[in-house]
């Protein structure tokens, strides 16, 4: 069977689907969006690491803007930043003399966050990378423009399986084209679609309820 672009999970949705599940759907199923100063800023950050350019300084190659794909997990996405490091127990590239680590960047606004959803993100970018170039990738890099550093993630089993499921499930809502209900959480505040989601409606109260007393006199 031959699959389309639509049959394959955004990497980006992971991360959004991780944090919020209601907003992923919101996004991916209802294809809704809304810019507030915080994502207006990150796609900033995005535009100057994604500026599309190769470089290679030292024993480091640059790639910024790579595609990547994965066919066994169905997700498609493209990776700020992937940085092959010459090293002798990597893999051959390419074009490129000698032999190569290789090791996922992605870049965010803001500072590392308590969950997963980052993780997850950059996570599923080193499976891909993992398929395209037939090599095992342990670890990459998230970097936060508010701190202006570098943290190094782990890909373990945890973080692999977590991937997984979530395309899992994010798969079978799109299925039945569901979107869950609003779950209130401290993350609503700052979120860009808040006022789509009323995550206030958390409450037993029905809608037809709540539109009533918001137009009472």
């Amino acid at each position: 069977m031959i699959l389309s672009e639509d049959d394959y999970m955004l990497i980006s949705g992971i991360q959004n689907y991780t944090f919020c599940k209601r907003q992923w759907a919101l996004m991916h199923i209802e294809r809704q969006w809304d810019d507030n100063y915080l994502t207006a800023h990150g796609t900033l950050i995005h535009e100057r690491a994604n500026s599309g350019l190769r470089e290679k300084r030292n024993d480091i190659v640059t790639v910024r803007s790579m595609p990547v794909i994965s066919h066994s997990h169905k997700m498609r996405g493209v990776c700020d930043v992937v940085e092959f490091v010459k090293d002798d127990t990597g893999i051959p590239i390419q074009g490129l003399s000698r032999a190569y680590r290789v090791y996922p960047v992605e870049y965010k606004r803001g500072k590392p966050k308590s969950g997963e959803e980052d993780k997850t993100q950059l996570c599923a970018q080193a499976i891909c990378l993992e398929e395209m170039l037939c090599c095992d990738i342990e670890y990459g890099f998230m970097f936060y423009d508010s701190i202006k550093r570098r943290d190094q993630v782990y890909f373990d089993t945890e973080l692999r399986t977590l991937v997984a499921t979530n395309l899992s499930e994010m798969r079978e809502l799109t299925e039945k084209q569901h979107t869950p209900k609003p779950h209130k959480k401290k993350g609503c505040a700052s979120c860009s679609l808040s006022d789509l989601c009323l995550p206030q409606l958390e409450s037993s109260k029905k809608v037809s309820d709540y539109i009533a007393d918001m137009i009472k006199d």
